[in-house]
């Protein structure tokens, strides 16, 4: 375990919860790291990483299971990229508040393997839910929450 603080990682590519994630880590006085395969607004504040990755396939993906660490907190709607982080220690949600952990990772990709296939073999037309102002909620009580025990977890220096 570092003494470093915790970072908080976004899938950032049609993240709806950038704003909520700011807002949330400046409260924390946590560094944010946003991931995305175009561009991204930038930013004058030193805590708000920009990182442009390659348009290939999974590419933003890689990019943060490579540099997640134990206690770092990983915002994505993305199930694989969801179990890549639980297995490094991450605290994992997705931007409705669904959290991912070793308790129901599993269960969550396994869920997401049947959709595909139903969706494949035209079982399932495959919508989602639109996002709501109680999914936004939702998301900010959960990262507020991971944001907490991530910081636990990791305590930072000594004065």
């Amino acid at each position: 375990m570092t003494d470093a603080m915790p970072t908080i990682y976004v899938d950032a590519d049609a993240c709806p919860v950038k704003p909520e994630i700011l807002k949330v880590a400046e409260r924390h006085g946590m560094p944010v790291t946003f991931v995305a395969n175009s561009g991204l607004r930038p930013s004058r504040d030193p805590m708000v990483k920009n990182v442009i990755v390659s348009g290939a396939f999974d590419a933003a993906d890689n990019w943060i299971a490579d540099n997640v660490g134990a206690d770092d907190i990983v915002v994505t709607a993305d199930v694989p990229l969801a179990v890549r982080c639980v297995e490094k220690g991450a605290h994992v949600t997705g931007p409705t508040g669904r959290l991912f952990d070793k308790a129901n990772i599993g269960m969550a990709s396994a869920m997401r393997d049947l959709g595909a296939h139903l969706r494949e073999t035209g079982e399932s037309k495959g919508y989602n839910a639109a996002f709501s102002p109680r999914d936004r909620s939702a998301f900010l009580e959960t990262l507020d929450r991971l944001c907490r025990r991530a910081k636990n977890a990791r305590p930072g220096p000594s004065p």
